[in-house]
């Protein structure tokens, strides 16, 4: 480069006036200033390269936080999407806890209900209530009115030998015609004491038989 700046400088200098030295000269003089000053440039660029601005990846400060914004996102949108897929298993779990307790209470009410039907279906067993009776033979029966004697002892006594039914005793007494009447020692008198085979059977005398005196079948319940 300085080779060709001299080179237009001294092609300018011989152009000048010939009828001028001093011209000449001076032109000269410029010529070689001019060199001087280029040759001194040239080394100071030699000596002193030109330092250029350079941005490397991964060391300057925005694209450092450019990436660290980056990853970031990127670890947000991970996390998010970690919480989602959790949040869906949770979800998952409570529905399939929901349906089993759904299908155990149903299952249970079918039981329950199979239960029911079988016990409405089954025969209803009667409580029969045995009694053990002791048959004392033949009796002969009397018949009295309590109300009329004034007493108030009711038509639910009888009468009789206390030798024979202690006062407390049940007895089963059968008729001819199959009629069944119970009836509790709860009094005594003076022909049973003289009748241990004879009875005295409270009744109201509307209910009397025309009979006056019957027999009948006397049993000692339990």
């Amino acid at each position: 480069m300085a080779s060709n700046h001299s080179q237009k400088v001294e092609a300018i200098a011989d152009h000048a006036t010939s009828d001028s030295d001093n011209s000449k000269v001076s032109a000269k003089s410029i010529v070689l200033s001019n060199e001087a000053k280029v040759e001194q440039a040239n080394a100071y660029s030699l000596i002193n390269p030109k330092n250029e601005n350079t941005i490397t990846v991964g060391t300057n400060d925005i694209a450092e936080a450019a990436h660290q914004i980056a990853d970031q996102k990127a670890a947000a949108a991970k996390a998010a999407e970690e919480q989602a897929a959790a949040e869906k298993a949770a979800a998952d779990q409570a529905a399939a806890e929901k349906a089993a307790q759904e299908q155990q209470a149903q299952a249970q009410a079918a039981q329950n209900a199979a239960n029911a039907a079988a016990a409405s279906a089954a025969p209803t067993s009667t409580a029969q209530t045995t009694q053990t009776t002791t048959n004392k033979g033949t009796f002969k029966l009397s018949f009295y009115d309590p109300a009329v004697l004034g007493s108030n002892m009711g038509y639910d006594g009888v009468a009789a030998n206390l030798s024979v039914f202690p006062k407390g005793t049940r007895l089963k007494i059968t008729l001819s015609d199959g009629t069944v009447w119970y009836r509790t020692v709860n009094d005594t008198g003076s022909f049973a004491a003289g009748n241990p085979n004879q009875l005295d059977v409270a009744m109201p005398n509307s209910q009397i038989p025309s009979a006056g005196v019957m027999s009948a079948t006397v049993e000692v319940v339990g």
